[in-house]
């Protein structure tokens, strides 16, 4: 089964919607992490309300530390805004999704991130999962 990491900085909006998108869409066809390299101490909750919109709730995460583990375990790294602080390692693929950071924004722009993640999402998907239906 492939494994996706999700990293941002705090690991309270982006990279949660994305691992919120994921388990959602993929179920359990794809290992899911999220993590950030200065992690929060609560998820957005405006990310939270935004996904809440569509029918998945990500209230009950919490932001958690970015590992040298997690990204070993994980066979696809998709950071947003975290820069240089993930680890890198031969035979990991690795993209960065340049996305607005969803902290102090209102709910309308947090909508607009949200469903630029699900796009980039359901297309990882297809990569991942060629066979999928």
């Amino acid at each position: 089964m492939p494994s996706v990491l999700f990293v941002c900085v705090h690991n309270a909006g982006r990279s949660q919607m994305a691992a919120g998108w994921l388990t959602y869409l993929a179920g359990d066809r794809i290992e899911v992490r999220s993590a950030g390299s200065a992690p929060a101490d609560s998820i957005n909750s405006v990310a939270v309300e935004a996904m809440r919109e569509v029918g998945i709730d990500i209230s009950n995460q919490q932001p958690k530390i970015l590992t040298v583990d997690s990204v070993e375990a994980s066979d696809a790294v998709i950071t947003m805004g975290c820069g240089d602080v993930c680890p890198i390692f031969p035979g990991k693929r690795y993209e960065d999704w340049s996305l607005d950071d969803p902290s102090g924004k209102g709910i309308e722009a947090v909508r607009e991130i949200r469903d630029e993640i699900r796009t980039r999402v359901e297309k990882l998907i297809a990569e991942l999962l060629p066979a999928a239906d």
